[in-house]
């Protein structure tokens, strides 16, 4: 089993990262599995030949407005995931990169070192990215820089707290901007790249949508409808603005199994997908477990699916191979 969006902050990282920013360092202390290798390994090691893909919490662009505190810390990071990639090839078969998304110069020239120089096998974009839709022109260049590299793009939602939920409060309340904000801003991505004409203009990309899918799947429908009806009804023709009909795009993503476990949601998912188009995934550590729950009930998800044993491989390890070049 290749879990193809696990979390990490190495430790070096961690360190630099807390005294940059001391309000965090409680964040990442209570989730030990996130920094200490050996209880992470511990609870790999209930799961027979499970093998984690690494991509970084907290990264460069994330956390850091400052062009130079961005480079240092990307680097800083790229280096300590490709240096648990390759002290622990048997746990982790290969590591995403991340990028100080603040420059585009200095992004472009580490995504060339990180991928050539230290056989990193992606990228991680968080979405929105400083605020930005990731169609943003100036964002044009890494995608198609990784349309060359053949590697995947991991594309993790954000909303923070602060963000009101309604004009008249000043904060987020009910831990709404996570349970349902996340999933929105992972949709509201899908939906900037394919009418921006992203998709179409790099028929080959890989794109891995996190949360498989955020609504795109149980909003199928509505999506076919409501993009037909749009122009009927107020005379927007967004359909225009592609070659093909809008859910052919959305389906070249590929979705993650992670669903915290929710073999309903997942059978959404596949269906949407398909089993070619859907990888294991279980958002290691982020549980009550630090990631032992997660993993357990990710596992129970999938086989609930039903699926004949070739497509199980593809969820598992098959898809995972291709889209990373293993």
């Amino acid at each position: 089993m290749i879990d193809m969006f696990t979390h990490v902050v190495p430790q070096g990282y961690k360190r630099a990262l807390c005294q940059a920013r001391p309000d965090l360092d409680w964040r990442l202390t209570g989730m030990p599995t996130l920094y200490d290798m050996d209880r992470r390994f511990r609870i790999m090691d209930k799961y027979e030949d499970l093998r984690q893909v690494l991509t970084l919490s907290l990264t460069a662009a994330l956390v850091f407005e400052d062009p130079e505190l961005a480079v240092d810390f990307a680097k800083r990071a790229n280096d300590e995931i490709a240096e648990l990639v390759a002290k622990y090839p048997h746990r982790f078969p290969a590591g995403a990169a991340s990028l100080p998304m603040t420059d585009m110069e200095a992004a472009l020239k580490e995504l060339d070192r990180a991928i050539n120089d230290l056989k990193l096998k992606g990228l991680q974009l968080f979405t929105p990215t400083m605020d930005k839709p990731l169609d943003s022109p100036e964002f044009l260049p890494v995608f198609a820089r990784m349309v060359e590299y053949d590697l995947p793009i991991w594309i993790h939602p954000v909303r923070w707290m602060d963000r009101s939920d309604y004009k008249a409060l000043n904060e987020s309340k009910y831990y709404i901007y996570h349970v349902f904000g996340w999933p929105y801003e992972t949709t509201a991505a899908m939906v900037h790249l394919v009418f921006s004409g992203l998709m179409e203009r790099f028929p080959g990309i890989k794109i891995i949508a996190h949360h498989c899918g955020g609504m795109v799947p149980y909003y199928e429908q509505k999506i076919v409808e409501s993009y037909n009806a749009s122009e009927v009804i107020h005379g927007q023709e967004y359909k225009n603005l592609l070659v093909r009909p809008p859910i052919e795009y959305f389906k070249m993503f590929y979705g993650d199994t992670a669903l915290n476990g929710s073999s309903a949601g997942l059978m959404c998912g596949y269906r949407f997908f398909g089993a070619d188009h859907l990888v294991f995934a279980t958002d290691m550590p982020f549980d009550v477990e630090f990631g032992d729950r997660g993993t357990r009930k990710t596992i129970q998800s999938v086989e609930a699916l039903g699926l004949s044993a070739a497509e199980k491989k593809m969820v598992y390890e098959d898809n995972a191979r291709r889209l990373l070049l293993l």
